[in-house]
């Protein structure tokens, strides 16, 4: 069974995954989302300075200072942050148009600009001289991956027809490149907004509110402990058979982490309890401790095995898996295509899944409201996503102690394995 199991991975789960990551929506999704990520890390930054991880009663003197200050410069210290997370579909729309026109050898700047004005347009009708930004954060996250992907296909289509202005070769390749945006732009105005328009009339709802409704029960499935556990899954099995599994299953839940980070910030400024746990610092700090498999207390036992293979892999893997980049301990292990660490390497994160899923639900720990890099060691991230909950913190390390007892035998196992290969090949040599 286990020889019919692998060959199924290696020969039909493999080619499919495979296509799967390269095909160019995906990617432009994925690189969208990476494209936007700066602004909107700097954004949630911020959030943690406007509301301090101290209780309004604390008599601790710092804590009173921090209050104070961000109560008094409330205003100020939000604007960056509606700047930027507050206006990340925007940000997301425009980098995912950039990427998919340039997969079709178009020019990536304005078919993002184009873009931008579609997302606009729709998102954010203009009231008594103002524009709405109530879909321009998280809420707007699945309207902009739709509009980003129909205007460059229109683009694209255009293109492809050969119809547009046909502007002398004197004329410079900008100018030229601009004018060719006149017609994609003129039919959005006459097709896509007047559709917004008698959405609005008709239901007093405009496409985006539409597009949330619609997606509202996948987003809330997304919550869940099965769904989570379902995605650690599908990742590590995926990596187990050679796939980079976290590119393909974060590219996919990308815009339901964003959605329910934007809903827990909302929730925190508006005084309510937060609603979401899944979120990707959920998943880099507490799911997969010091990269995918959840190996950092791995690379801590290698430190000390008998093993010279397992040892050098565990003195070159240290510094990486901190900062949960683990491709040296996963290819020089190797777990690809391992017998001997398949189950650890995927049972091990949905344990820690598991444990950190019940803690939040039972307020033992505290939900995401900032994004992190993912790059951040864990016990940091965890907190600082948190708004420097130690409780967070506190929870990684006994999760890393967990995972060490979870991995010993099959360690043990493998440890004795490569030991015995080893001493053949070194008699051999001898």
């Amino acid at each position: 069974m286990s020889n019919k199991f692998f060959e199924f991975l290696e020969n039909t789960l493999t080619p499919i995954a495979g296509k799967f990551a390269a095909q160019r929506h995906i990617c432009a999704i994925r690189d969208g989302f990476i494209g936007a990520m700066p602004f909107m890390i700097v954004g949630s930054f911020l959030l943690v300075f406007a509301f301090p991880p101290f209780s309004p009663e604390t008599s601790f003197g710092f804590g009173q200072w921090w209050l104070g200050l961000s109560k008094q410069y409330f205003g100020e210290i939000m604007t960056p942050f509606h700047m930027t997370m507050g206006i990340m579909s925007c940000y997301i729309c425009t980098c995912i148009a950039y990427n998919l026109a340039k997969t079709y050898k178009l020019d990536g700047l304005s078919i993002g600009m184009l873009a931008l004005m579609t997302f606009l347009l729709i998102s954010a009708p203009m009231e008594e001289g103002a524009l709405p930004a109530s879909y321009l954060g998280g809420t707007g996250i699945f309207t902009a991956i739709i509009i980003s992907i129909l205007v460059t296909e229109l683009a694209y289509f255009l293109h492809r027809k050969n119809i547009g202005f046909k502007m002398p070769e004197q004329v410079p390749d900008k100018i030229r490149e601009s004018f060719n945006l006149l017609i994609p732009a003129l039919i959005i105005i006459l097709t896509i907004y007047p559709i917004n328009l008698l959405v609005q009339h008709e239901f007093n709802l405009i496409i985006p509110g539409a597009i949330m409704a619609v997606f509202q029960p996948l987003i809330s499935a997304s919550d869940t402990l099965p769904a989570i556990l379902l995605a650690v899954l599908v990742a590590h099995v995926l990596w187990f058979a050679g796939i980079h599994g976290a590119a393909i299953v974060g590219g996919i839940m990308a815009p339901f982490f964003l959605s329910n980070l934007g809903a827990n910030q909302e929730a925190l400024a508006a005084g309510m309890e937060l609603p979401h746990i899944f979120i990707e610092s959920f998943w880099s700090f507490f799911v997969t401790l010091g990269g995918s498999g959840a190996t950092f207390g791995l690379v801590l036992m290698y430190l000390r095995s008998k093993s010279a293979h397992l040892k050098a892999i565990g003195k070159l893997s240290l510094v990486p898996s901190i900062f949960n980049i683990n491709e040296p301990i996963i290819f020089g292990t190797p777990f690809v295509m391992n017998p001997t660490m398949f189950i650890p390497f995927v049972c091990i994160p949905m344990v820690n899944a598991t444990i950190a899923y019940c803690a939040a639900s039972w307020d033992l720990i505290g939900k995401t409201i900032s994004l992190v890099p993912w790059t951040a060691p864990a016990p940091i991230g965890a907190a600082w996503g948190a708004g420097w909950q130690i409780n967070n913190a506190i929870l990684v390390f006994i999760l890393i102690g967990i995972n060490m007892v979870l991995y010993y035998p099959f360690f043990k196992i493998y440890e004795k394995q490569l030991i015995a290969e080893e001493t053949k090949e070194s008699e051999a040599n001898a």
